[in-house]
């Protein structure tokens, strides 16, 4: 990429790097968040490594086609962090986009004001469409390509690599030329606060930390039995379900949460809420909780609070419960929050062996609820 080498915009300073940077190079790449996320990186990293890109890497860059920038605070001109473009496509006018930030400089906006700035000036210097890739377990660097105007395109398989030599999967961010500029709206809205609460029970979102008690909680035979197909999940699985939670919201795909008691904090069990059909603003919604919490109540609680935020903050028109007939006491919750049974849907469902298992559909609106 040709063009000035010297951007300002949005509060940071987008400039070359120069000798002076080597501690600040090092203090952001040799990090281990920075570590983990950007595999590229020498491991370990150390000062000759950042003298080689200062020297080498970043020219390289841009005599490649692309551009290596670093980001600066516009009023001491000390380094921050770094962004750059990659992987040129000029058939396509498309381009990678990646950065990544100082520990001191994170949750200040530095990532999204220098993404914002690039992307501006690449789409001003030709190109029309820019890609950002990110790991799924990497929600803070997607939350910077949502506030960059970022749009979820998809999971590009096994796209990234190692540095063991194995491969790992990415989610694709893009933006276009002709985008408007802003943040990218989201089909799932973070929760206010962090929490949705009735002061008896409190649901926040489903963090890595909760892989253990999911695993245990859906292992269990009666959770197990109302599953469709009635099949215990992988430990890997629920593992990776917690890890990727928060990436599955940001994406719009789906919004786990852990139930607990709003005083102790301790878990009493799982819920969920995801779009099935984001034309017609319907919602589908489920639930389980542990053996000591049932029969308290807690998961009336939940799906009325998960109801309300569905129709409020994430704008959902209907939502749906899915349920095996045999389940009543999960009959019981819904229609005391006021769910109506809908539909009996034969064979609708995977069981055992090949065999079909019929869903009892259940159906809230707005007004319905209690």
């Amino acid at each position: 990429m040709t063009g000035e080498k010297v951007v300002e915009a949005y509060g940071v300073r987008l400039r070359q790097f120069r000798a002076g940077d080597v501690a600040d190079v090092v203090d952001g790449c040799a990090d281990p968040i920075s570590q983990r996320f950007v595999t590229s990186l020498p491991a370990p990293y150390t000062e000759v490594d950042a003298r080689w890109w200062i020297e080498a890497g970043a020219p390289a860059a841009w005599t490649g086609g692309g551009a290596a920038y670093a980001i600066a605070d516009p009023a001491t001109d000390r380094l921050l962090g770094g962004v750059g473009l990659n992987c040129p496509v000029p058939d396509r006018g498309q381009v990678e986009i990646g950065y990544w930030v100082r520990p001191s400089a994170r949750g200040r906006g530095v990532a999204t004001a220098a993404t914002r700035a690039l992307s501006e000036h690449a789409f001003a210097a030709g190109t029309s469409r820019l890609e950002l890739l990110t790991e799924p377990e990497n929600a803070a660097s997607q939350r910077v390509a949502l506030a960059a105007g970022y749009r979820h395109e998809g999971l590009r398989r096994s796209a990234g690599r190692f540095r063991d030599g194995g491969r790992h999967d990415l989610l694709a961010w893009v933006r276009f030329a002709e985008d408007p500029p802003g943040p990218t709206a989201r089909l799932l809205p973070d929760l206010p606060d962090g929490v949705l609460t009735d002061q008896v029970v409190a649901l926040r979102r489903l963090g890595p930390e909760d892989a253990e008690l999911m695993y245990r909680l859906h292992s269990r035979p009666e959770v197990v039995a109302n599953q469709a197909p009635p099949v215990p999940p992988a430990r890997e699985s629920i593992e990776r379900r917690c890890a990727t939670a928060e990436s599955a919201w940001l994406t719009g795909d789906i919004a786990r949460l852990l139930i607990t008691d709003a005083a102790t904090g301790e878990p009493a069990g799982s819920c969920g809420l995801s779009f099935s059909d984001v034309g017609s603003g319907e919602g589908s919604i489920g639930y389980a909780l542990l053996p000591d919490w049932r029969g308290r109540g807690y998961a009336t609680r939940a799906v009325r609070l998960l109801a309300g935020w569905a129709f409020g903050p994430a704008g959902m028109a209907r939502l749906t419960a899915g349920t095996v007939p045999e389940n009543t006491a999960s009959h019981r919750v819904l229609e005391r929050v006021g769910f109506q049974r809908e539909a009996l849907q034969r064979g609708r469902l995977p069981g055992l062996a090949g065999t079909r298992l019929d869903d009892l559909t259940f159906a809230l609106l707005p007004d319905d609820l209690r």
